[in-house]
C-alpha cells in the first residue's frame, strides 16, 4: 500500500479511536508506530469514552488513575504538541473529564503550561484549594502574570511618561526624574565638538512631588465567570499604573456586589486572588460606587471593563455612564476579551453606549499602552477603535 495512503489510514485510525483498530487492520493498515500509540493514548484519555476518564486524585482504593499517571500524561502531551495545542487539550481535559480536583495537586500544577483559561479556572477554585497546593497555584499564576507584565510594562510606563505635562519641573534633583528631552533642547548651545556631546549648564527635572497634575485612573472590572482573561490583563495594567507616581489608581471589582481592591495593587498576584470569579452582574451599581471616587473629573479616566451582560438596571447603567461623561470624566468601555484577543459582549448594550458618544470597543492586550497614551493626551479614539477591533466593534464605537 502506498505510504501516503498508509498515513491517511493512520490519521483516520487516530481520529476514530482504538475501537476501530480491527476495521483498519482488515483494510490493510499498518500498525501504529510507537509515537502514534503514545499520541493515541494521550488523546483517548480526554476524547475517549467514560472508561478512559481520569479519576479524582487521592481516591484511595478507587479504580481511576492516580495523580502520577496524570503527571505522565501531561509530560506526554508536552512532548507531542506545541504549547498552544497543549493549552487547548488541557482545557478540554478540565471541561470533559472533571480534572478540576486534579489541578489542585502541586506536582501537576508544576507541569502545566501557563494558560489564561486554566489560570481563570484556578482563580474560580481558589477557595477550594488545599493548603498543600496554595503555593504551587500562586506560582502557576505568577508565571502567567510575568508573561503579561513583559508584554505591557515597558510600553505602559513609556505611554504615561509621554503624556505627562512636561512644563512642570522640580528644583530638587533626582536622576529618575530627569527631563532628558527638555534638558537637551535648552543646552544645545553647549555642544562640545571635541567631546562629541553636550555639557549641560543646567538639568531640568520633572516635579514628581506635585499632585495637582496627577491623573486618576479608575478601573471598574466585571468579575463574572466569563471575564477571566480580561481580569488578568486588567490586574497587571492596574499594578503597573499603581507603581507610578504620576497616576493615582483605583481598582473596583464587581458582580452583584462591589469590592474595592485598590490596597492589593502592590502585587498583581495578590490582586488577582482578591477577585471572586463568578456570580451575577450589576454594572450600574458598580458605576454608582465609582462616581463617588471622582474628585477632579477633568483629571479622571474611568475604564469600564465588562462583557456588558447587565443583570441589573440597564437604563441606570447608561444613565450613570452619561453622568460621568457630562461631569467631565473621560469614559472608555473596554469589552471583554477571550484568550487570543477575541471580543465577546452584549451587542445591544454596546450599541447604546456607543450611541451616547462613549468609546466602546475591544482592545488587543498588546495595544493597551497605546490606548492609555491616547486617552491621557485627550486624542480621538475613533481611528484607534476601528483599527483595533475591526469588524468586532459595534458601529460608531470609537466616538
Amino acid at each position: 500500500m502506498p505510504v501516503i495512503q498508509q498515513e491517511q489510514l493512520a490519521r483516520w485510525r487516530l481520529i476514530l479511536g482504538a475501537e476501530s483498530q480491527s476495521d483498519f487492520g482488515g483494510m490493510g493498515a499498518a500498525p501504529l508506530s510507537q509515537e502514534e500509540l503514545l499520541l493515541d493514548s494521550a488523546l483517548a484519555a480526554i476524547y475517549g469514552g467514560p472508561e478512559e476518564s481520569f479519576g479524582p486524585a487521592g481516591q484511595g482504593g478507587g479504580r481511576g488513575p492516580s495523580a502520577p499517571h496524570i503527571a505522565k500524561w501531561l509530560g506526554d502531551l508536552r512532548s507531542l504538541f506545541d504549547p498552544e495545542m497543549v493549552a487547548v487539550v488541557q482545557n478540554d481535559a478540565i471541561a470533559r473529564k472533571g480534572l478540576k480536583q486534579l489541578l489542585l495537586e502541586p506536582e501537576l500544577l508544576e507541569g502545566l503550561e501557563p494558560d489564561l483559561n486554566m489560570a481563570s479556572t484556578l482563580l474560580m477554585l481558589k477557595d477550594q484549594i488545599p493548603k498543600k497546593s496554595k503555593e504551587a497555584t500562586r506560582s502557576f499564576i505568577r508565571k502567567l502574570v510575568e508573561q503579561i507584565n513583559r508584554l505591557l510594562e515597558e510600553d505602559m510606563r513609556r505611554a504615561v511618561t509621554a503624556a505627562l505635562n512636561r512644563r512642570a519641573h522640580a528644583p530638587l534633583p533626582s536622576a529618575a526624574a530627569i527631563d532628558f528631552l527638555y534638558t537637551i533642547r535648552r543646552n544645545l548651545h553647549n555642544y562640545r565638538p571635541e567631546l562629541g556631546t553636550i555639557v549641560p549648564e543646567r538639568v531640568w527635572f520633572f516635579d514628581r512631588s506635585s499632585r495637582t497634575n496627577r491623573w486618576h485612573v479608575i478601573l471598574d472590572i466585571d468579575q463574572s465567570g466569563s471575564m477571566g482573561p480580561s481580569v488578568f490583563y486588567s490586574s497587571v495594567m492596574a499594578c503597573i499604573l499603581a507603581s507610578m507616581a504620576a497616576v493615582r489608581t483605583h481598582v473596583v471589582a464587581f458582580d452583584t456586589q462591589i469590592m474595592d481592591l485598590t490596597p492589593l495593587c502592590v502585587d498583581p498576584v495578590d490582586l488577582l486572588f482578591g477577585f471572586q470569579m463568578g456570580g451575577g452582574t450589576d454594572i450600574a451599581k458598580s458605576i454608582a460606587y465609582c462616581q463617588g471616587l471622582v474628585e477632579e473629573p477633568a483629571k479622571t479616566i474611568f475604564f469600564l471593563i465588562s462583557d456588558l451582560e447587565e443583570g441589573g438596571n440597564r437604563a441606570a447603567l447608561l444613565r450613570r455612564l452619561e453622568e460621568l461623561k457630562h461631569a467631565g470624566v473621560t469614559v472608555v468601555v473596554l469589552l471583554a476579551i477571550a484568550d487570543g484577543g477575541k471580543p465577546y459582549y452584549d451587542a445591544q448594550t454596546a450599541q447604546r453606549i456607543a450611541g451616547i458618544n462613549i468609546p466602546c470597543f475591544a482592545c488587543a492586550p498588546d495595544r493597551l499602552p497605546e490606548l492609555l497614551e491616547r486617552v491621557l493626551k485627550g486624542q480621538d479614539l475613533a481611528a484607534f477603535a476601528a483599527r483595533d477591533s475591526g469588524k468586532s466593534s459595534p458601529p460608531n464605537s470609537g466616538r
